[in-house]
């Protein structure tokens, strides 16, 4: 995303999310334990342009998703959204399933890591931002639902049904989007979807170690990493190791390159700048 900035200043506060920046680590935390973080209109619109303003500031250098209470988010509010969404028309509906994607988007094309911590439930649109992330670290009361075919909509919602498959193969994404059984955490790290898990009630804890480790390591070589295993799940062979040579080249010469080599011939840890 371009750090070029219009007119629009910083928004000040996010109503509909809590927000903590630290030292190079920010923390999203879906704060609805009352309804499971089920997420509302505003909460995907703040979402899509939280997302967007911390890629044009580049003061994160890597972001923890989070859910407070009793489980990570349950999906998208039956009240607020889906009983909404009955008295829209099509033009309406689009623009909303749009900016769902717009979400999924930002969260893929944003240029620091993005780690979700799982705890307790994370359905439909929830399971679809945990998928989205770079990391999913989880611990055992984890489970993973992608329902929507349960409330008679198609499975691959926001983007789902092309990311799953990359994430834990064909068979699987086919079985989880298809019947929406959830996934419990010992299956969901047998199959790829969990990244790390971690002892009961130690998921943010994990998630908080993560990200300070990647906030305090080379972020232009993270960013770019991710900018590449984006761009390169749909292209030929030859067009990925073009990109590598040419990402390769440009990242030789940035200050952390030489920074690395440096620091190695003085026996010390490189003092990365992120440029």
């Amino acid at each position: 995303m371009s750090p070029f900035t219009g007119s629009a200043a910083r928004t000040a506060r996010w109503e509909h999310l809590r927000v903590d920046l630290t030292e190079g680590v920010g923390t999203v935390t879906l704060a609805r334990p009352d309804k499971l973080n089920a997420l509302t209109f505003g909460a995907y619109a703040d979402l899509r342009d939280l997302l967007a303003e911390l890629s044009r500031e580049r003061s994160v250098r890597a972001l923890v998703l989070a859910g407070e209470g009793r489980g990570f988010c349950s999906g998208g509010d039956v009240d607020e959204i889906i009983g909404a969404t009955l008295s829209m028309d099509t033009a309406q509906l689009l623009d909303f399933n749009r900016m769902t994607g717009q979400v999924v988007r930002a969260v893929r094309e944003c240029p620091f890591p993005v780690i979700a911590a799982v705890h307790g439930v994370a359905a439909g649109a929830g399971a679809v931002l945990a998928l989205a992330a770079d990391f999913r670290v989880a611990d055992p009361t984890a489970r993973f639902a992608f329902l929507f075919t349960r409330v008679g909509l198609s499975g691959g919602d926001m983007g789902a049904a092309y990311l799953l498959p990359r994430v834990v193969g064909l068979g699987h994404a086919t079985r989880l989007l298809m019947l929406g059984d959830p996934v419990r955490a010992p299956e969901a790290e047998r199959i790829g979807l969990i990244s790390e898990l971690t002892d009961e009630g130690r998921a943010d804890e994990a998630a908080q170690t993560l990200a300070r480790r990647l906030a305090d390591g080379p972020a232009l070589a993270y960013a770019q990493t991710k900018a590449l295993l984006t761009a390169e799940l749909d292209m030929p062979l030859a067009a990925a190791v073009e990109l590598d040579a040419s990402t390769q080249a440009l990242l030789m010469n940035g200050e952390d390159y030489a920074e690395f080599h440096k620091a190695f011939k003085e026996k010390r840890t490189p003092k990365w700048q992120g440029r």
